[in-house]
């Protein structure tokens, strides 16, 4: 009975047999290592132009999985898939000999992962292919590739079960490949600017460096409760502190809340801080940095993103966040105006405010709703209320405002930066503020962190710092929707 009439138990245990069956011979089903010489790209790229029905003398050893067999009698031709692409494999019976191409018939499934010894040619089809002498097995799969396979259909099954995506998707392996690009431009890019890549712990005393939700567990040792850490922040700027003038660190942070198209509780950000700049100088860092990462992920600066272009050419916009809400809102939205006048705004459009919430609190919910989904072409949003903003600076020129900056594009914010805040009597200001909002029932504080304020005693000097969502600059980059697509593995409710 062929496989095709087969159920996937009787599937499974049809292949256990053949392991089986290997072993009683001797063989090993799962042998310890194959020695390659060859990938599928590389005799692709030597033998490019090779005319149909030609044999090159070239005997070579490639390896991959069989994504594919057609049986023809004295014939089989298999596609062979490797990290690099997929090669044919023409096995014949007059080359293979009568016991090897019948063990090759008996042993070998598709799924299976296989070493190929033989000569390069081309069929009378112009097919190039490793006319093989010898097909070991190096891998049995005991689970069958679906049939007719164009990649998984179910999002669900399509998030659980990533190396299927991968390995039958093309578009699965372009997104991951994109991804790879992003993260060694932005190392490439940061290391080459002097900056000096670090780690800081992912257990933490204190959740700081953000507003959010932090994940909690216990160290049985100490009898304490530690946080996975929300951002990398503060403890990034105790190394500028301590006189590492240009870090950065390139990792994961974990936030306690929802998942939505841009969200996942494990993400992966990129924070820097440089010693002896401000926000200006950050915006100028971030004009050089995002275009190098496009290019290097995508061959230019202008990308295609959900059918619409977006040219992430520098100079970017920069427009104040007070004169966004302004033109959103039809208002000259200001600190001039009572909180009752910005909550009665907000309630206008449909925005209920909370009891703690102080003007610049209600002014960022309105530019949230009415502003952030349609910034598309790079902009540089600047200028934030202090309120929300409890580690960047004061701004120079307003007292209500910080300098501070988001980084738009897409719909998408990529990038929050400082002027950092370096006075220390000021920070503890902020964060007793922040302390007060909590107990007033606002859930997304920061907390009074006692070391950081004791390492800024001894003196921070002027800092720009960013912070970059490295997930959603893949998801610009390789023109994706939602966060899961380009995230391998994304959090997911457990099976059953």
């Amino acid at each position: 009975m062929t496989e095709a009439h087969l159920t996937e138990d009787a599937l499974v245990a049809q292949r256990a047999e053949k392991v089986d069956e290997i072993r009683r011979r001797g063989g090993d089903p799962y042998p310890p290592r194959f020695a390659r010489t060859r990938t599928a790209l590389e005799v692709a790229e030597g033998h490019a132009d090779l005319p149909p029905g030609s044999s090159t003398g070239e005997i070579v050893s490639v390896a991959g999985r069989l994504m594919n067999i057609r049986r023809l009698g004295s014939l089989s031709f298999g596609v062979l898939q490797d990290v690099t692409g997929q090669i044919q494999l023409f096995v014949d019976r007059r080359t293979m000999g009568d016991e090897a191409f019948e063990r090759f018939d008996e042993v070998i499934d598709s799924g299976d992962w296989v070493g190929a010894t033989g000569e390069v040619i081309t069929t009378k089809r112009g097919e190039l292919s490793v006319k093989t002498n010898e097909v070991a097995l190096l891998s049995k799969a005991l689970r069958t590739l679906p049939e007719k396979w164009h990649g998984l259909q179910d999002k669900e099954t399509r998030f659980r079960q990533r190396y299927l995506d991968l390995l039958t998707s093309e578009e699965a392996r372009r997104v991951a490949n994109v991804r790879i690009d992003v993260i060694a431009a932005l190392r490439r890019a940061f290391t080459e600017r002097a900056f000096v890549e670090v780690e800081t712990p992912m257990l933490q005393a204190e959740a700081g460096g953000a507003l959010a939700r932090p994940f909690t567990t216990h160290h049985n040792a100490l009898d304490i409760d530690l946080y996975l850490r929300i951002a990398t922040e503060l403890h990034l700027k105790r190394l500028v502190i301590g006189g590492m003038e240009r870090v950065f660190e390139l990792g994961r942070v974990f936030r306690n809340e929802g998942i939505d198209s841009t969200h996942n509780p494990e993400f992966t950000t990129l924070e820097a801080y440089q010693a002896f700049a401000d926000y200006h100088d950050i915006m100028e860092l971030m004009e050089g940095v995002v275009p190098e990462t496009a290019v290097a992920a995508t061959g230019g600066t202008v990308i295609e993103y959900q059918g619409r272009t977006i040219d992430l050419t520098p100079p970017y916009r920069r427009i104040p966040l007070l004169d966004l809400v302004a033109e959103a809102t039809g208002v000259p939205v200001s600190f001039g105006m009572s909180r009752d006048e910005l909550a009665e705004l907000c309630r206008n459009h449909g925005i209920t405010p909370h009891p703690v919430w102080g003007k610049g609190k209600l002014i960022v919910e309105l530019y949230e709703r009415l502003v952030e989904p349609g910034l598309w072409e790079p902009i540089f949003v600047i200028d934030y209320p202090r309120e929300t903003s409890p580690l960047a600076r004061k701004h120079r020129d307003d007292p209500d405002l910080t300098e501070r900056f988001e980084l738009f594009a897409g719909g998408m914010e990529l990038c929050n930066a400082f002027s950092e805040l370096t006075d220390p009597a000021d920070q503890r200001q902020r964060f007793q503020a922040q302390a007060r909002a909590k107990a007033e029932g606002e859930e997304e504080t920061h907390p009074i962190d006692e070391d950081f304020l004791r390492a800024l005693e001894y003196g921070m000097p002027p800092t720009g710092g960013l912070g970059i969502g490295v997930d959603r600059l893949v998801m610009l980059l390789a023109d994706e929707p939602t966060i899961r697509e380009v995230v391998l593995f994304p959090t997911m409710r457990p099976e059953g």
